[in-house]
């Protein structure tokens, strides 16, 4: 594809990079638009904990109790949680930009929209994770047995920590696998799915997100999918609207038909 040419071409690298840097300032903004609603948040925490013992959700003390039982697990996990969210959502940018820039524009709609849309949740319903509502039992992982993510919420002035819903974590790691999933041919792509699954359990173990958080983001980017289908899905829905069946060509029937009864008329004459 040529560069920068045509929905199929690689957008240039110093557009991209500032539109990074737009969502990043964005991002900013919304933590501070946010702050100063602490109890806004940890009300709003205790109505999701009460509406999933309502609707029966497994508890996430469950998750936590089972990976407390490892030191070495609970440690892996909250690497995950650390080192992995951004690093992998990266490199997949990066490698969609450079070996798949014909899906890249549509992974870049999904992610600015599912972000987008994820800021305006954060600053509606402020929302303090489950770590922080001493009604759970659960304990900060991160800050317990390291690495730490997170510092005190009064003097932390990168992250909006009372943004739990939706779970960016969740629906960035969907993302990723649906992108590699559409843009890719192996078999074993589906296999990308353990990464989203992996950072569901993740998220949860470590308290820093109710089983709620996943499930709004995931029907978040269920709807941003539909909208914004990727460009073989888009292409195989024009050509089939556009591009007629070859048995409605009316002028190759007619011929057909003509040459049919010249054929046939030939073949009396030949009987006789």
């Amino acid at each position: 594809p040529r560069r920068g040419g045509g929905p199929g071409g690689r957008p240039r690298p110093v557009r991209e990079l500032v539109l990074i840097v737009l969502l990043f300032a964005v991002y900013k903004l919304a933590r501070l638009l946010s702050s100063g609603r602490v109890s806004e948040a940890f009300g709003n925490a205790r109505r999701v904990w009460d509406i999933e013992r309502t609707l029966s959700l497994p508890s996430e003390t469950g998750v936590q109790h089972g990976l407390l039982h490892s030191e070495f697990l609970v440690h892996a996990v909250n690497c995950y949680y650390a080192y992995v969210h951004f690093p992998a959502t990266a490199a997949f940018l990066l490698w969609i930009y450079l070996r798949r820039p014909s899906h890249y524009r549509w992974v870049r709609r999904l992610v600015v929209a599912l972000t987008g849309a994820g800021l305006v949740v954060h600053l509606a319903v402020p929302l303090a994770p489950p770590r922080m509502l001493a009604a759970t039992g659960l304990i900060d992982t991160g800050a317990k047995f390291g690495p730490a993510v997170y510092g005190p919420p009064q003097t932390d002035t990168l992250a909006n920590q009372y943004a739990a819903m939706p779970s960016l974590h969740i629906g960035w790691a969907a993302i990723v696998a649906l992108g590699l999933i559409v843009s890719t041919r192996t078999r074993w792509r589906w296999l990308w799915l353990l990464h989203p699954v992996a950072t569901v359990a993740v998220v949860v173990g470590t308290a820093n997100h109710y089983w709620l958080d996943g499930v709004v983001v995931l029907a978040m980017l269920s709807i941003a999918a539909v909208f914004l289908r990727p460009p073989a899905t888009r292409t195989a829905a024009a050509q089939s609207v556009v591009t007629p069946p070859a048995t409605l060509d009316g002028p190759s029937l007619e011929r057909d038909t003509g040459e049919g009864s010249e054929a046939g008329d030939d073949t009396e004459t030949a009987r006789v």
